[in-house]
């Protein structure tokens, strides 16, 4: 019997590729919540689906207008390989990679698209160090199966085929990982993939597959409370942080760090390019005890920048989502502080902010008084943060004067104050000072930012050195901005009203992130000077 190919679209383009993004995107983020709750270990409020939004959000939110297929997906692998966030964000990112390897002309035909999606689940399976049956690659392995049978009959049956095995695959998922049997869910980021599958579907003939939110709906997690302690899904339970990087490297160098991360702990995946051979960027992650020897294993073979470092005991009870708020207030030990930071601004009403989350703040005129009153006090360490030339100048006097004493001190400059609250954020005064400092530094290298500015003919939009524009309303020149700095990857976004601003500007910028980049938090500081009109920090 002759099967008779299915009705739609039977090409994809860069037009659909878009739309399969665009819709892949909105289901995973209506239904993210769930996904994450089946995600139960290490703890029973995990982010795999969060991480799989955001990384499809990186690599496609943004994109260069105009772009066929290939380049579009070139463009989107290596945005995806830089924002890539946790375990399951940083696999898509490696299959968004394996598409891009064989998509390489403006339309894909059914043949084309199982050939994609095969090198898209090799490429996957390929960068992690130990792959585990019962999970996101053992689903992804199941659909290119099925899109390499159905594809003499079309496109729309490749995808299909491709959607209905994934789902299959999901629900004999607790068969083949203990540890999903004994917490009676499916794997996330299965599940997470068969919609993403389903969007295509949905996309290439208008029709809505219920496969992954009818086991979504089946296996919905247990009360918390109720949720039995389980092994992560490919590692053990005795790894405490979950650390990630960008190495920049060669080839052979990121595959001697992945023998020596398997060494240090479990869940290790390293993706980069398999196709261009110039590219030398690497995103690396792994559970690890030893933090510093995880780090330290990257700077050994490359340059590794923009670290992220989360302690699995601290996700518990998280819950991502756009909404106004303020920085919560620093927690320090009882007795006196370990370590001091002095945070150098000209703005006042930041200065009074931050001395309300236990700063030290000062101008350029009263830093060394200010660095020699936290010695005075007890401080065993100082960390003077800059946020301008002048305030620089001054606080590197002051450091050089301290240490003329004895004292352990040092500068940080910052290009804002939006960049100091970034520090200030990550500051740990129960680390090691060169490890706390570090840590300060990379937050401040990863916090990107941006400025509206009043011009005679408009509101213009500054990121860096580079200016993109004259808009007629602050409110359009805001949203230009806020998605120019969230398309790269953003958790967080950190916006300072210049005294010139208004509610209603800020208020609608909430709005259209909150719509267009829902799982980016945004919080509020205190209102600056009068220039610039706004400022935005992206981390």
């Amino acid at each position: 019997m002759v099967e008779i190919p299915e009705t739609g679209r039977q090409v994809l383009d860069a037009d659909i590729m878009r739309e399969w993004a665009a819709r892949g995107i909105d289901t995973l983020t209506r239904h993210r919540r769930g996904v994450d709750e089946l995600n139960v270990f290490p703890v029973a409020d995990s982010d795999t689906a969060t991480n799989m939004v955001a990384t499809l959000q990186a690599a496609f939110q943004g994109a260069t207008p105009g772009l066929t297929l290939e380049p579009l997906l070139d463009e989107a692998a290596g945005r995806a390989l830089l924002s890539a966030r946790g375990n399951s964000g940083v696999i898509l990112a490696q299959m968004l990679r394996g598409l891009a390897d064989v998509w390489n002309s403006d339309e894909i035909d059914a043949k084309g698209f199982a050939a994609g999606l095969r090198s898209a689940t090799d490429a996957a399976t390929a960068a992690v160090a130990v792959p585990t049956a019962g999970t996101i690659l053992t689903v992804a392995e199941a659909a290119a199966s099925a899109a390499g049978k159905a594809a003499p009959f079309g496109l729309v049956s490749a995808a299909r085929a491709a959607a209905e095995a994934a789902a299959e695959a999901v629900a004999a998922t607790p068969g083949q990982l203990p540890a999903l049997a004994r917490a009676g869910v499916v794997d996330a980021g299965g599940l997470a993939l068969t919609v993403i599958l389903e969007a295509l579907v949905e996309t290439l003939t208008g029709s809505v597959s219920t496969g992954a939110l009818d086991l979504l709906e089946r296996h919905r997690v247990r009360a918390v409370s109720e949720v039995e302690e389980v092994p992560r899904e490919t590692g053990s339970e005795v790894y405490g942080y979950e650390v990630q990087y960008l190495l920049e490297a060669n080839a052979a160098a990121a595959a001697d760090l992945r023998h020596r991360l398997t060494e240090l702990g479990d869940s290790v995946v390293i993706i980069g390019s398999r196709a261009a051979k110039d590219v030398t960027t690497f995103n690396v992650h792994v559970h690890v005890n030893d933090i510093g020897a995880a780090i330290e294993a990257g700077i050994e073979r490359g340059r590794v920048h923009r670290i992220s470092v989360t302690r699995f005991d601290d996700t518990l009870g998280a819950h991502a989502g756009a909404r106004m708020h303020a920085v919560p207030a620093r927690h320090h030990a009882a007795g006196a502080p370990t370590r001091s930071l002095v945070v150098v601004t000209a703005v006042a009403r930041m200065r009074e902010f931050l001395a309300d989350e236990g700063c030290r703040t000062a101008t350029s005129a009263t830093v060394g008084a200010e660095l020699a009153a936290a010695i005075g006090d007890g401080a065993a360490s100082v960390v003077v943060l800059a946020d301008s030339p002048e305030t620089a100048h001054a606080a590197h006097e002051a450091v050089e004067a301290a240490r003329s004493t004895g004292a352990q001190a040092t500068v940080l400059r910052t290009i804002t104050v939006v960049q100091a609250v970034a520090a200030v954020a990550v500051h740990d005064p129960e680390r090691r000072f060169d490890d706390d400092v570090t840590a300060m530094a990379e937050a401040i290298r990863a916090c990107r930012t941006g400025e509206l500015r009043s011009e005679t003919e408009g509101i213009a939009v500054v990121v860096g050195e580079a200016d993109f524009g004259v808009f007629d309303t602050a409110e359009e020149a805001a949203r230009d901005l806020a998605d120019r700095l969230c398309a790269d990857g953003a958790e967080l976004l950190t916006v300072l009203p210049g005294a010139g601003s208004n509610a209603g500007i800020v208020t609608a910028l909430s709005d259209h992130v909150s719509e267009a980049w829902p799982l980016v938090e945004i919080q509020q500081l205190p209102a600056g000077d009068d220039e610039p009109l706004l400022l935005l920090g992206a981390e």
